[in-house]
């Protein structure tokens, strides 16, 4: 007799509800027994209702007492709530809690038939394969002599669904048996309708597939044999994209009660192969050639000839082995994110599912179709689909029968297929998947939520920081840390295959872009003051021997005041206000920098206030000198009692001056400094958005306008001299042609921060813009 283990346990029932909406699904209702299993009814259907009338089940309660003693409840009904519209929803949760503890704990066994004379309700509607799944395994625990067989024989409406249970629950050694209809025999050579079987690919427990040749069109495909149930066409269907094997179309086959579904061919192996080879091949001779090398010793041994010129190929090629896996990545997370896009889940994906063209294309195959973006994951212990080696922790909850802590609570959604993707990238690049295959999934769930922090050193060192990071970020245990889309992942993977743009986010640990995150304030204080203080001491020094030379001694002493005033308004409360403005993006990157949380609007805000970091001082700086402009010449009005015309010329050509230095030099220091350094800790800490492309396209177009600005300062020089005169003096043309020559070699320079600035933001659009 099995241990008592085996049996659910609920010392602290659960709230007892669940939703309306019909028989259970395969991920909620399908078994109550496991490892440390214990009964919860909190189950929201697949492809259900998104709201439902959340009602008491009774399954907690039959729980309790069957823990209460071992005499079985007098009557189910006792149990049953009153509601019409879920009572068999419910009627099956309880015979699943009752088939358990009658068939293990007291050995009074009942079959599914006795369950039906005594509840006429259960015919209502067609048996659940999860259920007749149910009492099969519950025998098993029990000690039972029974077959898959027999079962497939007496369900045979719920025989494809009951194999693929079999097959798929990590809990079951148990070789399927073939779901195909008697007299399905099937051989190489026979004509079966329009194809021509010419060779097996492979078998299922339900399905076997064909390459054949079909002869109305003249193509080979691959051909799918099983039984004409379910809605699997219709859903692959929907799934017309270039990363994901194309399903052309089906025929069903009346007298061999056969569905054939015919694909899209595939020649190259599986991604399973090129692993193989992964593990055969020494780091240091891995590349994006190996990638090529599997496939032509697939098509080499299938008798097919490989493709002549190929751009992809040559692409391939040239690729470093970090870069070739970055590149299948990035195609696989496409293909998950237009699943999604259809409210379709893989939740199998592993190297065995991703076929591979003649060129090198990596095709996602083998959906094991799931209705809706998301299946909530029950405290019970359920069946889901997928490999033990690649199972998500949620995944794995459901199977290792967790009922409490993150996983309880956890979502079965695409991050679960990102999770597995994460696996099976991690595989391909070390030749080694990140956790010891587990014999449990309560063992295998244990080592996930540990996280791979501590198997971070197995990636190699010639791996890329971003490369790493977005594995890592894909492998975290809680799925609110990964990425939530595919096409999030995509972008990261785009960015490992950008040199310019990885080495920008990801810069080298202990770099001296990454060590100036920390200096965001002392910098920012000199990129503007020290501009702004030249300009003044220009400004003071031209105004003084131009126009104020010329003036009497006390209206001299006034206006000397008069600067002195200025300078001590204008420059603490430029800075206290450009503080303020910036704030974020002073204190958010470094916060990130350290690991500390911080939530996605705030991130998102301090991007785009990273981004106008430099645009924001200057435009705080500029607003100072406007109010000086202002209040300058109305004090030398007042002191001197009127001037002549040809000074206020000189005035505003040293005025201009003075602004156009204080916001073109600054800027272009501030902004080289915020792409360079502080946007990219923000970018890499955070999912990418479309919203990054459009600020970066923003600050693309302002920089031109800028560098028009900083042009002009030289120019305004020669200006003052041509048109405005120095009336003899000789020190003042001297200065003034210092500053044309200093205002062309800061024109020089400003422009190759320019050019930095736009080869950066070109990078970062490339990835923040893609999909």
């Amino acid at each position: 007799m099995p241990p008592e283990s085996d049996l659910p346990r609920n010392p602290d029932p659960p709230d007892d509800a669940t939703v309306a909406g019909g028989p259970p699904t395969a991920v909620g209702l399908a078994a109550l027994l496991g490892p440390g299993g214990s009964g919860s009814d909190a189950t929201t259907r697949s492809g259900g209702p998104s709201a439902g009338v959340v009602v008491d089940t009774g399954v907690a309660r039959l729980v309790s007492e069957w823990e209460e003693g071992d005499r079985p409840p007098a009557d189910l009904r006792d149990f049953l709530p009153d509601t019409d519209a879920i009572r068999r929803a419910a009627l099956i949760e309880l015979v699943m809690v009752d088939l358990a503890y009658r068939w293990i704990r007291v050995r009074r066994p009942k079959r599914i038939a006795d369950y039906c004379l005594d509840f006429p309700e259960l015919l209502a509607g067609p048996i659940p394969p999860e259920l007749v799944y149910e009492e099969y395994r519950v025998r098993r625990l029990a000690g039972e002599d029974v077959h898959a067989d027999d079962y497939v024989a007496e369900f045979p409406e719920q025989a494809e669904r009951f194999v693929w249970l079999l097959e798929h629950d990590p809990r079951s050694g148990e070789a399927a048996p073939s779901a195909l209809p008697d007299g399905a025999d099937l051989r190489v050579g026979e004509r079966l309708d329009d194809f021509d079987l010419v060779a097996e690919l492979g078998h299922g427990a339900f399905a076997r597939v064909f390459l054949a040749r079909q002869t109305a069109m003249q193509r080979w495909v691959a051909l799918k044999l099983s039984r004409n149930v379910g809605a699997e066409p219709q859903t692959l269907a929907q799934l017309d994209h270039p990363y994901i094997v194309r399903v052309y179309d089906q025929r069903v086959l009346e007298d061999r009660r056969l569905r054939a579904l015919f694909m899209e061919y595939v020649p190259g192996g599986t991604l399973l192969d090129l692993v193989r080879l992964v593990r055969a091949t020494p780091p240091e001779r891995r590349s994006g050639q190996l990638v090529l090398d599997s496939i032509d010793r697939e098509l080499s041994r299938k008798g097919v000839t490989g493709p002549g010129e190929s751009s992809v190929r040559d692409e391939l090629a040239a690729l470093s082995w970090p870069e070739t896996v970055a590149w299948i990545g990035l195609r696989l997370a496409e293909a998950l994110e237009h699943a999604r896009s259809q409210g379709i889940l893989h939740r199998d994906v592993k190297p065995a599912n991703v076929l591979l063209t003649a060129e090198g294309i990596p095709k996602l195959a083998d959906f094991n179709v799931s209705s809706g973006d998301a299946v909530a994951v029950p405290g019970s212990t359920g069946v889901v689909a997928g490999s033990l080696a690649y199972m998500s922790p949620e995944q794995l909850a459901v199977s290792a029968g967790a009922t409490s802590g993150a996983a309880a609570d956890a979502r079965i959604d695409t991050r679960s297929d990102i999770y597995s993707l994460g696996v099976m990238m991690w595989e391909l690049l070390t030749g080694a998947r990140p956790f010891p295959d587990d014999d449990t999934p309560a063992a295998a769930l244990e080592r996930r939520r540990a996280g791979v922090a501590a198997v971070a050193a197995a990636l190699p060192d010639g791996c890329p920081p971003t490369l790493r990071r977005v594995l890592l970020t894909a492998l975290e245990p809680e799925p609110r840390r990964r990425w939530s889309t595919g096409r999030k992942l995509a972008r990261q993977f785009a960015l490992c295959l950008d040199a310019r743009a990885r080495d920008l986010v990801d810069p080298r640990p202990g770099s001296t872009r990454s060590a100036a995150v920390r200096w965001t304030v002392p910098i920012m204080l000199a990129a503007i003051g020290i501009p702004n203080l030249l300009a003044t001491g220009y400004n003071y020094y031209y105004n003084r021997e131009t126009i104020v030379g010329s003036l009497s001694q006390s209206a001299q002493n006034s206006l000397e005041q008069v600067h002195l005033v200025i300078g001590l308004v204008a420059f603490p409360l430029a800075a206290v206000l450009i503080l303020w403005w910036c704030r974020l993006a002073i204190t958010v990157p470094r916060q990130v920098q350290s690991g500390g949380a911080v939530d996605a609007q705030t991130l998102g805000d301090a991007r785009r206030a990273t981004l106008d970091l430099g645009h924001r001082s200057v435009a705080v700086a500029f607003a100072m000198w406007l109010v000086a402009g202002i209040v300058y010449p109305i004090s030398l009005q007042i002191v001197a009692g009127g001037i002549p015309a040809v000074t206020f010329t000189h005035l505003i050509a040293s005025l201009s001056v003075c602004g156009a230095v204080a916001v073109a030099y600054p800027y272009f220091i501030l902004t080289f400094y915020a792409v360079r350094s502080l946007y990219p800790v923000l970018l890499s800490h955070g999912e990418i958005h479309s919203d990054d492309g459009r600020d970066l396209r923003v600050l693309g177009v302002r920089s031109t306008r800028y560098l028009a600005v900083a042009a002009s300062v030289p120019l305004v020089g020669v200006a003052g001299l041509t048109f405005a005169g120095t009336d003899g003096v000789g020190h003042v043309e001297v200065t003034v042609r210092v500053l044309c020559l200093g205002g062309i070699v800061g024109f020089i320079i400003v422009y190759q921060l320019f050019r930095r600035i736009e080869a950066d933001l070109r990078a970062l659009q490339r990835v923040v813009m893609l999909g």
